[in-house]
Parts: C-alpha cells; structure tokens; sequence
C-alpha cells in the first residue's frame, strides 16, 4: 500500500523550492503539462494533462505521486517547472536491465535559463540510483537532453506508411480472411505471449508484465496521450486469435497507425498483412470522420520501427520510408553496465571468428576511459581507465559519449568513425574485436507510460 510522506524541500531562492509531489498535486500538474506541452501558448494540451492524471492515479503500474519533482514558486504560489521518474525493466540481448524514464520535462517560460531543469535531473538521477536502476532513457527533442549527459543512442519510433493507391483490394467476392476484435483481459496473456517471443528480434525491449498489460487495456483515461486501442486479430473462418494490434485511437497528422503487431508462429506475415491495411485504412477514415475532419486523414501507418516482418512481405505496399529518430539514454557507472551485459557478450565472442579469445582493449574517451579484458572467451575484468592527454593512448578513441552509440547498436563502428574523425582504432585486433562485441542491431521500446 502507498503511504505518502511529505516532501523534503530544498529552497533555491528566491521564493523557488523543489521537492518532490504529493496527490494534492494532481490537478496543478495536469494544468502545468496541459499548458507547457503546446505547439502555441493560447492552447492547452487536455491529452498530456490526463496523462498526468494517470500517472498521478494509483492505478498507474510503476509510478507513484512522490515520482514527480517540481519546482514551486511560493510567492505566486504556482508550480513553475516539473518532471518525473518511470522506473521499469527493459532487456539487452535478453538480460534485464532496470531503467529509469524521466518524463514530461518542462518550465514556464519565465523560468527558463535558471538551472531549474538541472536541479530537477539532479534530484531524478538520485531517486533512479537509489532504485538500482543503471541507465536512464528518454524521448525528446532534439540535442536539448545532451546538457545533462544523455546520448542519442538507442532506435525510436520509425516506420513505413501507405496511401489509398497502396491499399490491396479483395477480389470480387471474395471475404475478408480476417477480423479485429477489441481484446479482453482473458487475451492478455496470449498478447504478452506473443510480444515476448518478438523481443527476440532486438538487441533492447521494454518488459512487460501482466499489470502492466492490465492498465494498457483498461487503466488509461481515454483521452491520455498515450492510451492505445489493443485488438486481436482472428482468422475469420476458424474464429482462431492468430496475432494482435496496438493502434492509436485517434489520427496522427494524417496518419492512423499501428504502433505494434505481432503474430502466431505457423501463420504468414504476407497473408495476414493485407487485412491489417485495409482495417487500418477503413479505421483512419472512421476516426476522420468522427473527428469531424473526413478530409485530413490520408495515409495509414505501421510505426514499429526501423525493421520489422511486415516490411520486408509488403514493400510495395508502403513506399514512404521514415528512418528512427533516437532514445536519449545516460549511462552513470559503464564498468558497471557491461558486467550486467557480460553474458552478451561473451555469447557474441563464442559465436564469432574470436572464440576463445584473450586480450584486452582500452578504450579512451579523452577524458575517462575503460578497459576490457578477456581469457578464453570469457570476460576477466571490466574497469574504469585513464588515457594520457598526450600519444593518442588506448586502442580505441570515441569523443564524447558517442561509444554509447556502438554500445547499443545504434550504429556501427565504421559509422562512427566516418561521422566523427576523431573515432578512430588502434589496429585490426582491436577493429575485429569491437565489431564483434558490439554489432549493429535494431531496438524497438514500448515504453512503460
């Protein structure tokens, strides 16, 4: 059971104090996000502020009313900057990895330029390390999160879109072969089933557990940002549940997309997926119409990523192509991150041209560093590193946080070095060597919200 405490205040002057919320807060952060998270100032966001709202709620999985920090200004007596934290568990190559997401970043304009957001991420950064939590992922805009030692490292979002030209049509009487069903908790395990086994495909997913797919189906306000609309999907003739849906419940732009899909073993990607387009279709013109905008909504849309089954059955059939944009993430103690993933790498090792290996790499940062060491295959020590300033030491160089990059797949070495000239290797051990630990490979985080 919950049992709220007060707040332990730190005053920053001049009327400002942050501390950590309260339930009472609920309504003065659904204003604040609702108010901040806007294209123009006149407009209010009423899908973030019930965002908040649930997150705010018991009902909410992970997240408790003291996840949030805010930074209040006692005198106008107004919260003026907030953010908060979503613990949860993601999976590197299958390894559990717990996470923090700071989310729902903001400050009032007036505010801005103040340090308030650092104070924030300050305060954040502690409650995740006190949580045991060794990486930290966010999504936002672009380069603002680098400030606070985030690195745009991991794939997120991506996907591929069609129009009407692109929609297949069923042959003269012929039926659909399947149907969309809204799915039921008693669905939920074959769709964790399901999403579980597709995890396999990435190098990070996010878990999920049974309470978590509970307040997906059912805990969400139905206008909260980030509330999806879960079907099953049935072959037709059989009534058998062969696959699953996630889409939006509204239009994206002039999008309606699927935000995921997944399907049993035995069944086919290229047969399912024609039924998938044309329910999506049929369900953006729907929801334009019921939005009372029938002329906005042109295209439909598979957002999952930028690599997935149902790309490589129907190319044809969706030739708007948009690359991932990127997850932030933080890495506060890497030593200790790659012990946690030791086993992935060494099961990297074993099934490389470099099984059994023995050696060590040193890999600098320019101004930190780290060595890696093995014997036989298997990983002897992982450890902090200190390159000279001078001689170019180490047999690896990554500026910045860029080795974040590498680390999650997100790009690969020669990718690297050919955007960054001061990336750069010793010689080919060391070449073939980061390249087999750290393979490109696609990630796919459906995050917990």
């Amino acid at each position: 059971m919950y049992i709220e405490k007060q707040p332990e205040a730190v005053d920053l002057g001049e009327g400002l104090v942050l501390r950590r919320a309260t339930r009472a807060d609920c309504e003065a952060l659904a204003e604040f996000n609702g108010r901040i998270h806007v294209d123009e100032e006149s407009d209010f966001n009423e899908r973030i502020a019930a965002w908040t709202r649930d997150m705010m709620s018991e009902s909410h999985p992970t997240l408790q009313p003291a996840d949030f920090v805010l930074v209040e200004d006692t005198r106008a007596r107004k919260v003026v900057a907030s953010m908060n934290l979503i613990s949860q568990t993601w999976v590197y190559e299958g390894i559990p990895i717990r996470v923090g997401q700071p989310e729902v970043v903001g400050s009032l304009p007036g505010y801005r330029r103040r340090g308030l957001v650092r104070q924030m991420f300050s305060l954040i950064h502690r409650m995740s390390e006190e949580r045991g939590e060794i990486m930290q992922g966010i999504s936002g805009i672009p380069y603002y999160y680098r400030q606070f030692g985030y690195e745009m490292a991991v794939d997120m979002g991506g996907g591929r879109s069609g129009y009407l030209p692109q929609v297949p049509k069923l042959a003269e009487g012929q039926q659909e072969p399947y149907r969309f069903r809204p799915a039921g908790e008693d669905d939920l395990p074959f769709i964790a089933r399901l999403y579980e086994r597709a995890g396999r495909r990435y190098l990070l997913r996010c878990v999920r557990d049974m309470e978590a797919w509970k307040y997906e189906l059912n805990g969400r306000n139905e206008q909260n940002h980030n509330r999806v609309e879960l079907k099953v999907i049935e072959d037709a003739g059989s009534g058998k549940a062969v696959g699953y849906l996630a889409a939006a419940p509204w239009l994206w732009g002039s999008r309606y997309m699927a935000l995921d899909f997944e399907i049993e073993s035995g069944y086919s990607w290229a047969a399912v997926a024609p039924s998938v387009i044309r329910y999506l279709f049929a369900q953006g013109k729907e929801k334009a119409q019921a939005a009372r905008t029938p002329d906005v909504f042109a295209a439909f849309s598979f957002w999952l990523g930028g690599s997935h089954p149902v790309y490589d059955v129907i190319p044809n059939h969706l030739p708007e192509v948009r690359q991932p944009y990127a997850w932030y993430v933080r890495v506060p103690d890497l030593p200790r991150f790659i012990q946690q993933i030791r086993p992935a790498l060494e099961a990297r090792l074993s099934d490389s041209h470099l099984s059994g290996y023995s050696g060590e790499t040193k890999i600098s940062f320019y101004r930190s560093g780290l060595r890696l060491a093995f014997r036989d295959g298997h990983m002897d020590a992982v450890e902090n590193w200190q390159p000279e300033p001078h001689g170019h030491s180490g047999d690896a160089a990554f500026p910045g946080l860029t080795f974040l990059q590498l680390l999650f797949g997100h790009r690969t070495l020669d990718e690297l070095r050919y955007a960054f000239p001061d990336c750069s290797y010793r010689n080919d051990e060391t070449y073939a060597l980061l390249k087999v630990l750290f393979p490109r490979k696609p990630s796919f985080i459906w995050a917990i919200s």
